[in-house]
């Protein structure tokens, strides 16, 4: 079965995705590889968004022979998809080959690594930019970050995604990889979002790493470190 639920989350265990993060966390996979195993990552997760959580409808189609019914997603002109810069930018490219006619939204949100974790496991977040689009009741929301860590970030995110919106239909909220601490931590916040990740990792260390996780992925992704 693809998509697995675990409690806190719902896990997409697609053989493809699974060889594709494989790859990921190999720390001899440089830069360019980096970029588009993310890419491809987003594909099969946008993919796997539509069979396992979108409608389709019978439809009437002339085929150049005759008359016949086929099926159609529903829904996929009702999508809104947030990027949380600057490591979901590769990750959300391979959502919209999924969904090329999605709304975007983009956040510019990141922990605070020198003022550190707190002893409730959080970080002060800082949000510098924030564009999204009017969400409406019929919606499928994705929020992606590749990273959920304590989930500091995206509870920050959500309260940016949801003030002053309407419950969308769908609220997903899709990384990579994820910590058990980070999970539990938005969707008691969150309990209107389904977290959907490839992975769900040991523990979180120290700094608030992911362990085994995938290094920083924004430096992999782009060369920045």
């Amino acid at each position: 079965m693809p998509i697995e639920d675990r409690d806190d989350a719902y896990v997409i265990t697609h053989a493809l995705a699974k060889d594709t993060l494989s790859k990921l966390r190999d720390k001899h996979t440089e830069q360019v590889a980096f970029r588009k195993g993310l890419v491809k990552l987003g594909r099969i997760a946008g993919y796997e968004v539509i069979d396992g959580a979108m409608d389709t409808e019978y439809v009437s189609i002339e085929t150049p022979l005759t008359e016949t019914t086929g099926e159609r997603v529903k829904g996929l002109d009702d999508v809104v998809i947030i990027n949380v810069l600057r490591a979901a930018t590769p990750f959300v490219e391979g959502l919209l080959k999924a969904f090329p006619r999605a709304k975007q939204g983009v956040i510019s949100a990141g922990r605070d690594e020198e003022a550190g974790m707190n002893e409730e496991g959080e970080f002060p977040i800082t949000v510098d930019y924030v564009k999204l689009p009017d969400i409406r009741e019929d919606d499928t929301v994705i929020v992606a970050d590749p990273m959920l860590a304590t989930g500091s970030t995206m509870c920050t995110v959500l309260d940016a995604v949801l003030d002053d919106q309407p419950d969308p239909e769908n609220l997903f909220v899709l990384s990579a990889v994820s910590a058990p601490d980070g999970l539990l931590r938005v969707s008691e916040e969150f309990p209107e979002a389904d977290l959907l990740t490839v992975s769900i990792d040991d523990h979180l260390d120290e700094n608030g790493y992911i362990i085994p996780g995938l290094g920083d992925a924004g430096d992999r992704a782009f060369r920045t470190n």
